[in-house]
């Protein structure tokens, strides 16, 4: 089987990536950790204008017409550029939730253990978050709320208040399994590898350039194995992603989530090394992927979870 990308899915990461970092770049991303931590809504409608949220939808609903393959290669440039906001949630509800496949709505859900992200600037929410509570989130750019006496659960379809009259049709909570819809699964799986492969990059950046006892950190051994491993657990996940976005099955989905959570974090960790006590400082965005990457592993199909799916399918 053949995993190369073909000429029109490189194109479409190069337009993604050229997109986020025109518009999301390392100086708005400063920004918004350094900011109220609020979503923009700029930058949300003008994901939705460029088919972001409307990448499956078929063409004749106005969408793009692409398929999961596509939207995974959509999702890690989107977690390599850090970009805030429900971002699987609305594009999970496009064709669904009036306006979320343009952009104008935004869309979070409970997840299957009761967490909620962006639940105060969501206007659409998907599963039953009353008395929902703030939580303190370890990610600046992910506000988060709890469900108190919930886990578990597959979310149902609703907004804030309860009422659904922005939801239409019941696709929304009919793919849901255990609480974690596959496709939310493997769509975060997919920002995890984009964090993975931008904390190998940045590593060997850094020690391409960061000079100690007279030459370049790069050329030391130890070194040289943190930046191999990153390398290697990010082509790893990223194979698993790929695969279980062909076949779309489950138990690959969640083997795949399981790689890229280790990958993301495991990467992040190492990037830090590479860059010694400067990486540990607010102003280095080193700090930025690895408590993101602990949020998603937390968040959507925590690893204990992903495991016992893939154990009983052995």
């Amino acid at each position: 089987m053949d995993f190369r990308l073909d000429q029109d899915q490189r194109d479409l990461v190069r337009g993604v990536r050229e997109l986020l970092v025109g518009r999301f770049g390392r100086a708005a991303l400063r920004a918004a950790a350094d900011g109220d931590g609020g979503l923009d809504r700029g930058l949300w409608r003008e994901l939705g204008e460029a088919g972001f949220f409307a990448l499956r939808l078929p063409e004749e609903q106005g969408g793009v017409g692409l398929g999961l393959p596509e939207a995974v290669l959509v999702f890690e440039e989107a977690g390599r550029a850090l970009v805030p906001g429900p971002l699987v949630a609305t594009h999970g509800a496009a064709g669904t939730v009036r306006g979320a496949a343009e952009g104008t709505v935004v869309v979070t859900e409970v997840s299957g253990e009761g967490l909620v992200p962006w639940l105060d600037a969501a206007d659409v929410v998907l599963g039953d978050a009353a008395g929902a509570v703030p939580v303190r989130s370890v990610d600046p750019l992910t506000p988060l709320h709890r469900v108190p006496g919930a886990g578990g659960r597959a979310p149902e379809a609703g907004t804030k208040g309860g009422a659904s009259e922005a939801v239409t049709g019941g696709g929304v909570s009919e793919a849901v399994a255990g609480g974690w819809a596959p496709e939310a699964v493997l769509l975060t799986a997919a920002e995890q590898v984009g964090t993975a492969a931008w904390c190998t990059d940045a590593a060997v950046a850094h020690a391409g350039r960061r000079e100690q006892f007279g030459q370049l950190i790069g050329g030391f051994q130890a070194v040289k194995h943190l930046c191999a491993g990153m390398l290697v657990r990010t082509e790893l996940a990223r194979a698993a992603v790929h695969g279980a976005a062909v076949t779309a099955d489950p138990v690959e989905i969640a083997g795949a989530k399981l790689l890229a959570d280790e990958a993301a974090v495991a990467n992040a960790r190492d990037c830090l090394q590479v860059h010694g006590g400067m990486g540990f400082t607010w102003e280095a965005d080193v700090h930025l992927h690895l408590k993101r990457a602990w949020v998603r592993a937390a968040l959507v199909l925590p690893a204990e979870r992903a495991a016992e799916r893939v154990a009983a399918a052995l």
